[in-house]
């Protein structure tokens, strides 16, 4: 399964641009309803998930392989937390040949960012 789209349940755009570009977005911030942000807030919950965002950030993309290297728990671990992470909006991924090449959702992060802001 092809995962370059961000895949939610509710509103936000849906982006078809590659995982690893920047500045892919799919257009303006979308406006966040409270279901949804309390999704992307309970997904980074847990401080594994903030470091996984946080290293993403630093490098833009990322293999699994790699985090499972730069984290203290198995790549089973590892994936089922960048599930959580695609699934609220935040984590993009991308199906590059056996492996999953994974980035940060410009897109899901802005909207995060502004519906926090407007608490």
């Amino acid at each position: 399964m092809n995962d370059t789209k961000v895949r939610r349940s509710g509103a936000l755009d849906v982006s078809e641009a590659p995982c690893c570009d920047p500045v892919a977005t799919a257009g303006p911030v979308a406006d966040l309803d409270d279901e949804q942000l309390a999704g992307m807030a309970k997904a980074l919950g847990h401080p594994l998930r903030v470091r996984i965002v946080r290293l993403l950030l630093e490098r833009q993309t990322c293999m699994t392989g790699d985090l499972v290297a730069e984290l203290p728990v198995a790549q089973s671990t590892v994936s089922e937390h960048l599930r959580i992470l695609r699934e609220a909006g935040l984590v993009r991924g991308e199906i590059e040949g056996p492996r999953t090449s994974y980035c940060v959702s410009p897109d899901g992060l802005a909207a995060f960012r502004q519906a926090l802001g407007a608490l």
